[in-house]
């Protein structure tokens, strides 16, 4: 029987690097880590306590304590789409997560992903970027196989910016075409229906397989202001499409109920009544267990600088259960680390870029920059995440990435062509893949390790995080480069010719470095969260959890029969 080969790796923190350092690094991403912390509530406080008190008078929970009150008690939310329009303004508005929060929540035991209008932000109007969000949230459910419940309080559009938010491939009706897709394939879905539910907020809950009502709660194709207007009736939303009307008439909702409390704790039941997580099973007996090494310790580990190194074997060694981790390919293309590791007693495949200067003996003077995709490595991790697709094994890619090995010697021996192989591997996987931008996620690196364009279930970033096509300094460069002489120095003996370039320069480096803020990545979802360093471990507990949780969508192999197990017993050294 095939074993999987499971071996310590890291090291205590005081082996690895000494106290004054560590606390360094510390202090400088302890700052960054309370800015996020103070950029979440922020966005947590939606319009502020004025519209809180407003939701509260007549009678009903923010859409934030229906999420609490939903939630198994005791468990996190895993929010995606915090920062979504982050620092964007509207005429003199702007629209905290876009109006909506979307989060992997834990209900009965099970994750599910709930999407719920923010009614303390313009009704949970609909905003630019709100419908993309929601969808996000909806192909995050469905790629996983986990039940979507809709907490729907929506005036519809927000109707000064609807030029950006109605039509286009990815517009508001695009919502229930993400509905449709879910339903077509068997996802569960339930909504609860709390206030207003206007136009697209009408249409929102109709496709679910269960929708409640409470008695403030309406759905409508067009409310009563719009009528009024059209065909001069006198009537109140509340008679043209409420409980009375959707429950006991059209059929159009399932239940009604009294409260919002009463909705959502018959929510819960109608969770609880789905197939219970299969991740016990697919633990093959292991039980779960914590990393030998901190997972806070990565606060330390880090340098914020992103020139300095780390040492790739303990960020893993603080991430997988027990610090326990089959490396596979070992001794080729090392600028990559390629392995299994347990996460909750469930098996991951990681792939991480090494960091700092490795040996080499085929490489011209017997070493080589790491942090950069070479032939080998983009071979073995190719290899790599065929096998592991066709094992049924989840993967996280761990991105720290300058880019591809670039040169005269790297176009002889076509790394255009291997890293095609790669893309096209990455595109064509079915099994779940993850992506953690660590620091740099640079160039077609950031394309070929599973980045955001590649459609990973889901993107996060860390207050480290700077996504470009190069560096500030580097792309200045290549912008001027007509203006450059071979040393890179500005080639004119003109002095208003050389200020005028020089601040052309300086200008053009700000701009790419302010570009490269994970908030302005995050707020235009070229990323799907930041989180802390810290909360790393909790967030490879998630995919691997939500991986597993469904059954019956996808092959997994048991490990007796997994592919890896012949691709390592073929690089094993002979004799």
């Amino acid at each position: 029987m095939a074993k999987v080969p499971l071996t310590s790796i890291g090291h205590a923190r005081d082996a690895l690097i000494d106290s004054k350092t560590f606390d360094k690094n510390r202090t400088a991403l302890h700052e960054r880590h309370e800015l996020l912390e103070e950029r979440r509530d922020a966005v947590h406080q939606g319009w502020g306590e004025k519209y809180r008190e407003r939701v509260h008078e007549k009678g009903k929970l923010t859409a934030r304590e229906r999420i609490d009150f939903l939630k198994d008690p005791g468990t996190e939310l895993r929010e995606v789409g915090t920062f979504v329009n982050y620092g964007r303004k509207f005429g003199k508005l702007s629209s905290p997560a876009a109006g909506v929060v979307t989060a992997f929540t834990r209900i009965e035991g099970r994750w599910t992903m709930v999407i719920a209008n923010d009614n303390t932000v313009a009704s949970g109007s609909w905003w630019p970027l709100t419908s993309e969000k929601i969808q996000r949230a909806q192909e995050m459910a469905l790629r996983l196989h986990l039940a979507v419940v809709y907490l729907v309080d929506c005036s519809g559009l927000f109707l000064p910016e609807q030029s950006r938010s109605f039509p286009g491939r990815t517009g508001a009706g695009h919502i229930f075409k993400k509905n449709s897709d879910l339903a077509a394939a068997g996802v569960p879905q339930i909504a609860g229906v709390f206030g207003d539910c206007i136009a697209g907020g009408g249409y929102m809950p109709l496709i679910s397989d269960r929708v409640y009502m409470t008695e403030q709660a309406y759905m409508v194709i067009a409310g009563a202001a719009l009528i009024k207007g059209a065909k001069s009736q006198n009537l109140s939303s509340l008679l043209i499409g409420g409980p009375e009307v959707h429950v006991h008439q059209s059929g159009c909702a399932d239940v009604r109920v009294p409260d919002d409390e009463t909705a959502l704790v018959q929510i819960r039941a109608e969770v609880g009544r789905l197939a219970s997580p299969c991740t016990e099973f697919y633990r093959h007996g292991a039980d779960p267990g914590e990393p030998f090494y901190a997972a806070r310790e990565l606060e330390g580990l880090f340098p914020a600088d992103h020139r300095m190194t780390y040492e790739a074997e303990e960020v893993l060694a603080r991430l997988v259960d027990r610090s326990l981790f089959w490396e596979i390919l070992e001794n080729r293309g090392r600028e990559m680390m390629v392995g299994i590791g347990r996460v909750q007693g469930l098996y991951m495949g990681f792939v991480i870029n090494r960091q700092g200067i490795i040996p080499d003996p085929e490489h011209h003077d017997g070493k080589k920059a790491a942090g950069i995709l070479y032939k080998e490595g983009i071979a073995k991790v190719a290899a790599f995440s065929r096998a592991c697709n066709d094992d049924g094994i989840p993967i996280i890619w761990l991105q720290d990435i300058s880019g591809f090995d670039i040169g005269v010697e790297a176009e002889k021996l076509g790394l255009l062509g291997y890293g095609s192989s790669l893309i096209y591997t990455n595109s064509s996987n079915q099994t779940p893949m993850f992506t953690i931008l660590l620091r740099k996620a640079s160039g077609a690196g950031y394309y070929a390790m599973a980045g955001h364009p590649y459609e990973p279930v889901l993107q996060i970033s860390t207050p480290l995080t700077r996504q470009s096509v190069m560096e500030g300094r580097t792309l200045a460069i290549a912008a001027f480069n007509t203006k450059l002489d071979d040393d890179f120095c500005i080639a004119t003996d003109d002095p208003e010719e050389r200020a005028e370039i020089e601040q052309g320069m300086r200008a053009t480096e700000e701009r790419i470095e302010g570009d490269m803020d994970p908030y302005k990545s995050a707020a235009q979802m070229d990323t799907d969260e930041i989180v802390g360093l810290d909360e790393l471990r909790d967030w490879v507990e998630l995919f691997a959890e939500t991986s597993y949780q469904a059954n019956g969508y996808r092959r997994t192999k048991n490990p007796r029969i997994w592919s890896l197990h012949d691709l390592a017993a073929l690089t094993e050294p002979r004799g």
